[in-house]
């Protein structure tokens, strides 16, 4: 007879989520610093995006595979566990490795190997939620999380900024980084290893066959046929084929080939899922991800807009800010660098407004429901980021990015909220996985076709991106309110 999974104690939920803590330190200092250190070894404003591609594609391709492999994981070490570990060890030589890079090209495909290793920790954080936590527990899991995301960010974005105060270099000569910034990703090496050694040595895993005891482990899921996924793969085909023949007959940007042959390979992935009788990985991956639960596929869309937003403002506000409130995009001047330096307090700010927001964010839910907290606190976001074109002072944009950090702490909890309970225990690694592809492929869209927009048609003015990002999150909030109500889903 199935039983309920136990309840944790307050410090046994801190223990197995500290961990992020780490993560976060390093993906705050990546989203802060790499735009500038891309910069810093010649990399031009336009060029950005198409560099910064290595951190979505990579989750794209890793992050349902862990959780697919995480699934069917189980040794002494644990379930997830051995995940964390070793991606904490890849992501700490990457971020050691990354000031020092001696070209663009080295520092690009550094970024590749450091952010595959952040999400081979990052996946199976999600899964472990939902194995270690009954239900009623996995808002506040989640919460926790976005609490140790927002500390860890608010620490590492502000890093070059206090060491700056303290003495530290914050100029280098040209195709250098300056030490403020490298020895900021030292101090982010440490504070990840050991943040991940942390909940791995304080934590113990379910074996599989408690797991499976538990009642939570057998939510309904319906056997979906996937003899029609040819239809969706032959519209996927025909625009990838569309947008290739455009490409070559106007001359288009070669950022756009990205997104044609992603069009086609997932034309072709589903083409060949109607029609294959294989049970391996990847047959799995793409059943589920054709069969998917309904609240899972109208929330999709609100993770498209919502994150294509956040990589737009990631991957431009380095750039933006430096020359839009600092005038300077030469990387050797002491305005540019003061800029940067300022964007690493705003990148702070919202991170530190999203931890307070994670507090306050379930007394609102309790006052109007999910999807309509969704819905402000994205739009709040989308405000905060559409007042970067008509703001003067750079001091004011904090106040842009307080509503950031609430639509951030609401991206970073609300949808798994929404989701959490729709998902069978035996697949909940492959299903986040499979989740963040609509994470991931956002940010492969604003890799592709940011730069072209704003060469084309923003004169190559990256203020204009975080415009597009807010009004991106609006649309967002929008989205949420198609998402079923729990009662109906």
């Amino acid at each position: 007879m199935s039983k309920a999974k136990p309840e944790l104690s307050f410090w046994q939920i801190w223990n197995m989520c500290f961990g992020f803590l780490g993560i976060q330190f390093g993906f705050a200092l990546q989203n802060a610093n790499v735009s500038r250190i891309f910069q810093t070894l010649g990399a031009n404003v336009d060029q950005i995006p198409v560099l910064w591609i290595a951190a979505p594609f990579t989750g794209l391709i890793v992050q349902p595979i862990i959780g697919y492999l995480s699934d069917r994981t189980w040794n002494r070490f644990g379930r997830r566990r051995p995940y964390f570990f070793a991606g904490a060890v890849l992501a700490t030589l990457a971020l050691m490795a990354m000031p020092n890079s001696p070209t663009l090209w080295v520092a690009a495909g550094l970024l590749w190997i450091m952010d595959a290793s952040f999400n081979v920790s990052m996946e199976p954080f999600r899964a472990f939620v939902g194995d270690q936590l009954p239900p009623k527990q996995r808002p506040l899991g989640y919460a926790m999380q976005s609490v140790f995301i927002g500390v860890g960010a608010v620490v590492a974005s502000f890093l070059p900024y206090v060491l700056t105060r303290f003495g530290v270099a914050n100029t280098a000569p040209a195709g250098e980084v300056p030490h403020s910034v490298m020895y900021s990703f030292y101090a982010g090496a440490a504070v990840l290893l050991g943040a991940m050694l942390w909940t791995i040595l304080s934590t113990r895993e379910y074996p599989p066959e408690q797991l499976e005891s538990f009642a939570d482990a057998h939510v309904n899921e319906t056997p979906v046929a996937v003899g029609g996924a040819w239809k969706i793969g032959a519209l996927f085909l025909g625009l990838g084929a569309v947008l290739l023949a455009l490409i070559e007959h106007y001359a288009l940007e070669k950022e756009l080939y990205l997104l044609a042959g992603g069009l086609v390979g997932f034309g072709a992935l589903f083409v060949w899922l109607s029609r294959t009788t294989h049970q391996g990985a990847l047959r799995q991956i793409m059943g589920d991800l054709y069969g998917m639960p309904r609240p899972m596929r109208r929330l999709n869309w609100v993770q498209f807009f919502s994150w294509f937003a956040m990589f737009a403002m990631w991957i431009n506000t380095t750039p933006a800010v430096a020359q839009h409130f600092y005038g300077s995009s030469d990387t050797t001047s002491a305005a540019y660098n003061e800029g940067a330096n300022w964007v690493g307090v705003l990148m702070g700010t919202y991170n530190g407004v999203g931890v307070l927001a994670a507090i306050v964010i379930p007394l609102l839910v309790r006052a109007i429901g999910l999807r309509m907290s969704h819905l402000v606190n994205l739009w709040l976001g989308g405000l905060g980021l559409l007042s970067f074109l008509v703001i003067r002072d750079p001091h004011w944009l904090v106040a842009s990015m307080v509503g950031v950090g609430f639509a951030w702490a609401s991206i970073l909890s609300l949808p798994y909220a929404m989701l959490s309970d729709n998902l069978p225990a035996a697949k909940m690694g492959i299903y986040m996985g499979i989740f963040n592809f609509f994470i991931v492929i956002p940010q492969l869209m604003a890799a592709s076709v940011l730069g072209v927009l704003l060469k084309l048609f923003f004169h190559n003015q990256p203020i204009w991106a975080l415009g597009l990002g807010g009004a991106s999150l609006l649309v967002a909030g929008l989205c949420t309110l198609r998402v079923p109500r729990p009662e109906t889903a």
